[in-house]
């Protein structure tokens, strides 16, 4: 099921966050508090406090899985100040089963209307 996130999961967002950073085959990935940087930080810091900021969450069973995320901020790929940014992460074991794409149609579908 795919839904919008609850204000008492946001906090959620920080290991989608870990879990959305790429990591090459045979790379060791780095210690979790790399998410403390600034330049990651911005993607959760006070996440819900604008209206422009939007999130969206797979639950199955009752766990959350997946979640992507949008929000207006001046990240590396900033466009301007209208245009949000977006984030999609699913844990490993949920992966190649379709949320990621039906997450990207549906917040895309979101963001345009």
């Amino acid at each position: 099921m795919i839904r919008e996130i609850r204000t008492e999961e946001i906090c959620l967002l920080n290991d989608f966050l870990y879990d959305a950073i790429f990591i090459p085959e045979g790379e060791i990935p780095p210690d979790k508090s790399i998410i403390n940087k600034p330049e990651l930080r911005l993607y959760v810091e006070n996440f819900g406090s604008s209206d422009n900021d939007k999130c969206l969450v797979a639950e199955c069973n009752g766990k959350i899985v997946g979640a992507v995320w949008c929000r207006i901020m001046n990240d590396y790929g900033h466009v301007d100040d209208g245009t949000p940014s977006l984030a999609l992460s699913v844990k490993k074991e949920y992966r190649h089963q379709g949320i990621g794409t039906k997450f990207f149609l549906r917040m895309t579908a979101n963001i345009l209307c």
